[in-house]
């Protein structure tokens, strides 16, 4: 009887102990990855960008805003409502170019916030979520410089940010059709547009969206031009995360998903875009595109332009 009371009792505790496991993960499995490290920590940590103009920079107070970042603050609660927390603490960390594939790779960050491409080259680093906007390759100069196509650039001083795809973009277009160009990095883009401001570069290569959100916030926006012919096809920006982390990718893709194909994504995105935005009350006009109204409608997390 002694023995039986004994294996009743082990049984009681072990049933007990499955229950309450099963009640901290929703998923009714033991968590792995980030979700373990969130749910271990009580944390979560968002990587912003100080100067990508509207998707993630400092306001007048140097407090990160911007449309990725809100995106980012959505999945944030999302988290807290899978693992089923009481509260969850948003901790933030500034990241650069160079730096977000590194922090979000070792740890450091869970989200990286900004304006990244999602493309086949970074996907063999890091995972991304659905595509929240498109974008192209063009560059900014001076309209007094009279520069518009891409040949126009020959023989030209060329200025594009560290770490982008765009600085490789526009090396490999140096190459391939020998336009001699000088080719000059930048550590950000605030850098960048300065350098062709104060003409150090006679052009700055960048995402068509972050250059217009230059351009609408420098001194005089009516002396810039940004070029028509683009030097890449449309290219989908993403939200970053850890690779191979398949749950909490799952949980992340649910909560972009659902918040893109809701009334709500839209107006986060004419928030951003079509309104007036801190702290200077610029505004980039630009109206949701036919091509991005597909993508809210039919969330993806493609790296292929051809799926846009």
């Amino acid at each position: 009887m002694r023995l039986k009371a004994a294996l009743l009792l082990t049984a009681l505790v072990a049933a007990t102990a499955a229950s309450s496991a099963r009640a901290n993960n929703p998923a009714g499995q033991d968590l792995t990855g980030t979700l373990k490290k969130v749910k271990d920590t009580g944390a979560l940590t968002i990587g912003y960008r100080d100067a990508s103009v509207p998707f993630s920079y400092l306001d007048g107070s140097q407090k990160p805003v911007g449309y990725a970042y809100e995106i980012c603050l959505k999945v944030a609660d999302a988290v807290k409502a899978h693992l089923k927390l009481d509260k969850l603490d948003v901790r933030l960390n500034p990241v650069t170019s160079a730096t977000r594939i590194p922090l979000i790779a070792n740890g450091t960050i869970d989200l990286e916030c900004g304006s990244t491409t999602n493309n086949a080259d970074r996907q063999r680093q890091a995972a991304f979520t659905n595509t929240h906007f498109l974008t192209a390759t063009r560059f900014v100069a001076k309209k007094e410089k009279g520069l518009d196509k891409t040949d126009d650039l020959k023989g030209r001083t060329v200025v594009s940010t560290s770490g982008t795809t765009n600085i490789r973009q526009i090396n490999e277009i140096n190459a391939a059709r020998g336009l001699g160009m000088r080719i000059l990095p930048a550590k950000d883009h605030a850098e960048g547009f300065l350098m062709m401001e104060t003409g150090r570069a006679d052009a700055f290569v960048m995402d068509d969206v972050l250059l217009a959100a230059l351009v609408a916030g420098s001194k005089t926006p009516e002396a810039y031009t940004i070029s028509s012919e683009a030097q890449s096809r449309p290219e989908p920006y993403g939200i970053m995360l850890r690779k191979d982390d398949a749950p909490f990718k799952a949980v992340v893709d649910a909560a972009t998903a659902a918040l893109y194909k809701s009334p709500e994504g839209k107006a986060l995105y004419d928030k951003w875009f079509t309104q007036p935005i801190p702290p200077r009350g610029i505004n980039l006009k630009l109206p949701m595109s036919e091509a991005m109204q597909k993508v809210f409608a039919s969330p993806s997390d493609s790296a292929d332009p051809a799926a846009y």
